[in-house]
């Protein structure tokens, strides 16, 4: 083997050894010093402000969702947009919402999230879609909050300080969009996030599919007497996906009266993200 020949496989074997590196041991480390890192004053003040049971969160959770945080913030990009400033207040308080949804999850699912743009209020979207008879049209939005598959989510920074201003009023941006990021981890945003096993999808299906199909029915009879007591938003009865959202939503907003009103959605959920946001009140 001539000279060249060995500085070739050299070079392609010291290739192979620092991409492994950079897939492997890169990220463990990065982690370890992420969750080593000191958590900054300034950015606990924001959470107490957005987050009014944080006070109140055993000190494991308040550490875990602190390093949830560093994270999410160290691994997404904030865009502003039509003149948003975005700055520690705009970066953690959508963070610190976020991470609620990943708090006891064992891993990151918003993996292949990368960007978040946030406008100062609501925006204008247009999407194409076509009619019963195959006539496509652009049809014009006004939206708080969209999430994309392209690892994107788009916010409205009003939208945002409001679902966290009132923590039980069962609406909130940030994890309605990011509830649509976990659901797309299965591949397709359908409502059926990514569960752990047949069994899970057999329950999750059964108990979804039943619940998706009551408050549609209560959507189509706006006069029914229990749409006044109904904790689900009846925007969830657009399609499975914005069920799961909504529901995502009412699970920790509203924890105690899904639990009494729909105990079966309240489990699948309590199973899914892995707390029980009533010892939160």
């Amino acid at each position: 083997m001539d000279l060249t020949s060995k500085l070739v496989i050299a070079s392609l074997f010291l290739l192979v050894v620092a991409v492994a590196l950079w897939l492997f041991v890169v990220p463990g480390w990065r982690r370890r010093w992420l969750d080593n890192k000191p958590f900054p004053d300034a950015w606990e003040a924001i959470i107490a402000q957005r987050l009014p049971f944080y006070p109140r969160l055993p000190a494991e959770a308040k550490r875990a969702l602190q390093n949830r945080i560093k994270h999410f913030i160290a691994s997404k990009r904030f865009y502003g947009c039509a003149g948003q400033r975005i700055d520690d207040n705009v970066r953690v308080s959508i963070a610190a919402q976020a991470s609620l949804l990943l708090l006891n999850r064992p891993r990151d699912d918003y993996t292949d999230l990368h960007a978040i743009l946030v406008y100062p209020s609501e925006f204008m979207v247009r999407h194409a879609g076509a009619n019963e008879h195959g006539l496509v049209s652009d049809d014009e939005q006004v939206l708080a909050g969209e999430s994309w598959n392209n690892g994107r989510i788009v916010l409205s920074w009003d939208s945002v300080e409001r679902g966290a201003s009132d923590f039980q009023d069962g609406h909130n941006v940030v994890l309605h969009e990011f509830a649509h990021q976990l659901d797309h981890q299965s591949g397709a945003t359908n409502g059926a996030p990514m569960l752990g096993s047949r069994n899970a999808y057999q329950q999750w299906s059964t108990v979804f599919s039943e619940e998706f199909d009551r408050l549609q029915t209560l959507a189509m009879d706006w006069q029914s007497q229990g749409h006044d007591e109904e904790v689900l938003d009846l925007y969830g009865a657009t399609n499975p996906a914005e069920f799961f959202a909504v529901a995502t939503e009412t699970f920790f907003e509203k924890p105690g009266p899904l639990a009494r009103r729909h105990p079966q959605l309240f489990e699948q959920l309590y199973q899914y993200y892995g707390v029980d946001p009533r010892a939160w009140f």
